[in-house]
C-alpha cells in the first residue's frame, strides 16, 4: 500500500466532506487502494474492501483501536481496545469474486456482493431479493435456466451461506459481554465511519498546526505539510516558548 502524504489525505477529507458516509467509504478505499482504478472500486467485494480499509488505517494510525458501545441490556457505556492487525486476521480473507454451486440438480453462480451492490438493493422494497437479482450470474436447475425470482428458498440460503464462507469479512461484527450486567452486545463495526471520524480529527489539527505555523513564521501550506509530523511539533512547542 503507497502512504498517501498529509497534503493527499487533506484533499480526500476535503472531498468526504460533502459526501453522505457511502461516498465517504469509496474515497477512503481510493486512498487505500491507489492501484485500482476509481470506477471499479463500487464493485470490490464487501470483505475486501473491509480488509483494505483495515489496512489504510493501521498505516495511517497504528493498531490499536478504541472502541466504545452502549450495552443493550443495561445501557452502561462500555470502551475497550482493539487490536487492529489481530482482528483484521481473524475475518480471514475473500476467496474468488464469483460463488459456484453444483448440487442437487443445481448448478448456480453468484458474485460477491460489493458496496454497489449493497448501496442499490438498500434502496428496493425487499433488499435481500434486489441483492439476490442484482448478483445472481446464473442458475440453472436439471438443464433449464431459472431467474433469480424463482430460486427456492433452500436454494437461496445456500447461496448466502456460501456467499458468507467466501467473504468473511463482510460482516465485521462485535460480541462483547457488558463489565455491568455480563450481557452479551452484538454491533457492527464499521471501519469506514470510524475511520473517517478519525481523518476528520487528525485533519482539524493539521490544519489548525499550518495556521499556528503560517502565522508564527509565514510559511505556506505546502511548506508547513512537508515537514515531519515531529518537526511540525517541535516548532509548535518552540512557538509556545515564545
Amino acid at each position: 500500500m503507497a502512504i498517501t502524504g498529509a497534503a493527499g489525505l487533506l484533499a480526500t477529507w476535503e472531498a468526504g466532506l460533502a459526501e453522505a458516509p457511502a461516498g465517504r467509504a469509496v474515497l477512503l478505499h481510493g486512498t487505500a487502494r491507489p492501484d485500482l482504478d476509481p470506477a471499479a472500486l463500487p464493485t470490490v467485494p464487501v470483505g475486501e474492501r473491509e480488509s483494505d480499509l483495515f489496512a489504510l488505517r493501521r498505516a495511517l494510525f497504528g493498531e490499536r483501536m478504541q472502541v466504545r458501545m452502549e450495552c443493550h441490556a443495561c445501557g452502561a457505556d462500555m470502551e475497550f481496545d482493539l487490536d487492529a492487525g489481530e482482528f483484521a486476521k481473524s475475518l480471514g480473507a475473500a476467496g474468488e469474486s464469483v460463488v459456484r454451486l453444483s448440487e442437487d440438480g443445481w448448478d448456480l453462480a453468484f458474485r460477491l456482493p460489493g458496496p454497489a451492490d449493497l448501496t442499490a438493493a438498500a434502496r428496493a422494497a425487499d433488499p435481500r431479493a434486489a441483492l439476490l437479482a442484482h448478483c445472481l450470474v446464473s442458475a440453472v436447475h436439471d438443464g433449464s435456466a431459472v431467474t433469480a425470482d424463482a430460486l427456492p428458498a433452500p436454494v437461496q440460503r445456500r447461496i448466502a451461506d456460501a456467499v458468507e464462507a467466501a467473504d468473511p469479512g463482510a460482516d465485521v461484527t462485535l460480541n462483547v459481554g457488558c463489565p455491568e450486567c455480563g450481557a452479551a452486545t452484538r454491533a457492527e463495526l464499521d471501519i469506514a465511519s470510524y475511520l473517517w471520524t478519525e481523518l476528520d480529527a487528525w485533519a482539524r489539527d493539521v490544519l489548525l498546526d499550518v495556521h499556528l505555523l503560517a502565522t508564527a513564521y509565514g510559511w505556506s501550506e505546502p511548506e508547513i505539510l512537508a515537514l515531519s509530523p515531529l518537526r511540525r511539533r517541535y516548532y509548535l512547542e518552540l512557538c509556545a516558548d515564545v
